[in-house]
C-alpha cells in the first residue's frame, strides 16, 4: 500500500461533517511477504516456548539423542557439542551419563537413588543387615536411544530399573552363606561379584551397567554378634595354631635336613673309607696272588726237581735191586743146587748167634728134650726142642 494514499485516507477522514472513506490497496507480492513475516515469527514464538530452537547445547556430562519424527529413527549424539536439528521435524533429548549411587539405608524407601537397608535371612535361618549399601551404576552412552524407548526421558532411568532388581538379587547371593560365613569378607566379596554379573544380565539391555557394590560388614543380633565374635577369635587361635604346626614343620624339616646332611657327609666318608679300604684289598689281593704264583712256581721247581731227583734215585734203586734180585736169583739158583745142605748151614748160623745158658739141672734123669730160660727175662720160660 502506498503511503500518500494512506495520508490522503485519513486527512478525508478527519474532514467535519463528512463520513471517512478508507481504501486499501496492497500488492500481492507485499501480502505474502508480511505473511511470512507473520508466520515465521509465530513459529520462532512457539518454538520458544516449545523449546524447539533448531540446536541443542550438550555438555560432557550428557549423552543425546536425535529422534526423527518423520522416519522415527534415533541417532545417539555422544560427542560434547552444539547439535542442529530441524523444529518440529526432529528432536535432540539429552540423558545424564555421569556415575550414579544407589543407596540402601535407613528404615524409609524414598524415590530416585534411595531405599531403605537390605534385610537378608541367611542360610541357617537368622537374619542380618546392612545399614548401607551402595550399588554404583551408570548409563550406557551407546545404549542411550534403548533408555529413551524403555525409560523415558530425563532421570526416568534411575527410579525404577536397579529398585525394580536390586534387593531380590542381593538376597539371593548374600543369603546362601551362614551368619558365619557371610561375615567373611571374602564371601562377601565373591557374593558381590556375582550381585553385579546378575544385575548386569538384566540391566544391560536397558542401557544400564553396575560398576561396583559397596558393601559394608553385616549386622546382626547381639547373640549372633557375640557367636560371630567368638568364631572370630576361634579362627584366629586356630590361625596362631596352624603357624605354629607350620613353624614346627618347618623346624622339623629343618633339623631333618641337617641329620641328613650329616648322615650323607658320615655316608660319603664311609664310602671313601671302603673305597680306599677296597683298594688296599685289591692291592693284598694282587700282592697275594703274586706271592702265591712265586710260592706256586717256587714250589712247582722244587716239585719237578724233587721228581727229577727221585727218579733218578728210583732208577738206581731200580738197577741196584735189580742186581740184587739177580743176585738172589742166583743165590737161590745155587741154594736149589745145593740142597738141604744150605738149609742146615742156614740153621747152624742161625744158631750161632744163639747164646745159650745152660744150667745143670734136670728134671728127668734119663731127659728126651732140652729146656732152656731166657736170663733177660727171668718171669718168662721157654723151650727148645
Amino acid at each position: 500500500m502506498d503511503t500518500g494514499d494512506m495520508d490522503e485516507g485519513f486527512a478525508r477522514a478527519r474532514r467535519p461533517g463528512r463520513r471517512p472513506k478508507v481504501e486499501i490497496n496492497v500488492s500481492p507480492a507485499k501480502l505474502a511477504a508480511v505473511l511470512v513475516v507473520v508466520i515465521l515469527l509465530g513459529f520462532i514464538g512457539i518454538a520458544s516456548m516449545t523449546g524447539n530452537l533448531g540446536f541443542r547445547v550438550i555438555s560432557a556430562e550428557e549423552v543425546g539423542v536425535k529422534v526423527n519424527y518423520l522416519s522415527g529413527n534415533k541417532t545417539v549424539l555422544d560427542t560434547p557439542g552444539v547439535k542442529i536439528y530441524v523444529p518440529f521435524l526432529e528432536n535432540v533429548f539429552t540423558l545424564d551419563k555421569t556415575p550414579q549411587r544407589f543407596v540402601m539405608a535407613g528404615g524409609t524407601s524414598s524415590s530416585g537413588n534411595r531405599a531403605s537397608l537390605l534385610t537378608v535371612r541367611a542360610a541357617d535361618g537368622s537374619n542380618f543387615r546392612f545399614d548401607t549399601l551402595e550399588i554404583q551404576y551408570e548409563l550406557l552412552p551407546g545404549s542411550a536411544a534403548d533408555v529413551i524407548e524403555d525409560s523415558g526421558l530425563g532421570d526416568a532411568y534411575k527410579r525404577e530399573w536397579v529398585r525394580a532388581y536390586a534387593r531380590s538379587i542381593l538376597r539371593d547371593e548374600f543369603g546362601r552363606f551362614d551368619a558365619v560365613g557371610v561375615a567373611d569378607p571374602a564371601n562377601l566379596q565373591a557374593a558381590g561379584v556375582k550381585s553385579e554379573e546378575r544385575l548386569n544380565e538384566l540391566l544391560e539391555p536397558h542401557g544400564i551397567h553396575i560398576v561396583k557394590i559397596v558393601t559394608e560388614t553385616p549386622s546382626f543380633d547381639p547373640a549372633y554378634e557375640k557367636a560371630i565374635e567368638d568364631r572370630k577369635v576361634a579362627d584366629q587361635e586356630v590361625e596362631r595354631l596352624e603357624v605354629e604346626v607350620n613353624r614346627l614343620l618347618q623346624d622339623r624339616e629343618r633339623r631333618l635336613a641337617a641329620v641328613d646332611k650329616v648322615k650323607e657327609i658320615e655316608k660319603r666318608e664311609l664310602q671313601g673309607e671302603l673305597v680306599r679300604q677296597l683298594k688296599e684289598a685289591e692291592k693284598e689281593r694282587i700282592r697275594v696272588e703274586k706271592s702265591a704264583d712265586a710260592y706256586r712256581v717256587e714250589r712247582v721247581a722244587e716239585g719237578l726237581a724233587a721228581r727229577d731227583r727221585m727218579v733218578a734215585e728210583a732208577r738206581g734203586l731200580t738197577a741196584k735191586y735189580t742186581k740184587e734180585a739177580e743176585g738172589l736169583v742166583a743165590r737161590a739158583e745155587a741154594l736149589e743146587k745145593r740142597g738141604t745142605v744150605v738149609v742146615r748151614e742156614a740153621i747152624i748160623d742161625k744158631l750161632r748167634r744163639v747164646r745159650f745158658t745152660l744150667i745143670p739141672y734136670s728134671k728127668d734123669p734119663s731127659p728126651k728134650r732140652l729146656e732152656h730160660v731166657d736170663s733177660r727175662d727171668p718171669h718168662k720160660e721157654g723151650a727148645t726142642q
